[in-house]
């Protein structure tokens, strides 16, 4: 028996952008240590595997694993499953689709070229700076908070956090499972703000476009710039614009994705 496998880049219209992310469509939920072998053997920011529904129902089951860890909530991982489930007609063409994840349920539903995930919100609240973060970041900060992953540095500007060199064994003594930071965006660029995620306790340095880091950036810029809708882009090497819209304590999450590559793994699940 094979598996198939796609790479979807998620957060991006075009190939080699965004994030890439493993998707697996499989009729049972393997053992957590084959689906952990299987996403360090791909090597992948994000390996999704999706579940169909047994019972004759409408939800999938989906899980996420990155290198050396599982995820309890990936955005990546659920635009690329979401592209992959219509793109091959397993979910209906127009229909949303329901995922059942280890952060409870998520909705996915497309508006043309888009797909936008309905997310549970993580704003962050105002906390003191954990040990070491201002030498691991080498950037002064006016703000920093933690969400129910994270820690959320804020920026005064753009170029800060582009110009950003932070020192990533550092970072991995932070206790959290990533660290983002963010800044308001140039003015004329399109963007409201920018940001970048590091996480290299779980075995990504710096990811290339964060969802989940969105749930938190969402309810904290629409505080402060008194808008529910905004666009972000993260300022990664391979970058990626994710549109945000928070609605009370949810955050849904707009992007777009490109089919890459398909394969087979010759192993049976476990």
């Amino acid at each position: 028996m094979s598996v198939r496998y796609t790479q979807v880049d998620a957060f991006s219209s075009e190939p080699f952008r965004g994030n890439p992310a493993a998707v697996l469509v499989l009729a049972a939920l393997p053992s957590a240590a084959w689906m952990q072998r299987v996403a360090s053997e791909l090597g992948l920011a994000a390996t999704a595997f999706v579940v169909k529904p047994s019972d004759g129902g409408t939800t999938f089951g989906l899980r996420w694993f990155t290198r050396t860890s599982e995820l309890q909530l990936c955005g990546h991982g659920t635009l690329a499953s979401s592209r992959l489930l219509w793109e091959d007609g397993v979910a209906p063409a127009g229909a949303p689709i329901e995922f059942q994840a280890p952060s409870g349920p998520l909705r996915a539903e497309r508006r043309g070229d888009w797909i936008e995930l309905d997310f549970p919100a993580t704003p962050p609240a105002e906390a003191e700076p954990p040990a070491g973060l201002a030498e691991a970041l080498g950037v002064t900060t006016s703000w920093v908070g933690r969400s129910r992953f994270d820690v959320v540095a804020i920026l005064d500007d753009e170029a800060a956090v582009r110009n950003a060199a932070p020192d990533l064994a550092a970072l991995r003594r932070i206790d959290a499972r990533g660290v983002m930071m963010s800044a308001p965006a140039a003015a004329g660029s399109g963007f409201d703000f920018v940001s970048r995620f590091f996480a290299p306790r779980i075995g990504i340095d710096e990811d290339s476009v964060t969802g989940s880091a969105h749930c938190s950036l969402a309810p904290y810029w629409a505080a402060r710039l008194g808008r529910q809708e905004m666009v972000g882009y993260q300022a990664s090497p391979r970058g990626g614009v994710v549109r945000v819209r928070v609605a009370g304590d949810r955050v849904v999450l707009g992007g777009q994705t490109a089919l890459v590559a398909r394969g087979e793994l010759l192993v049976d699940p476990e």
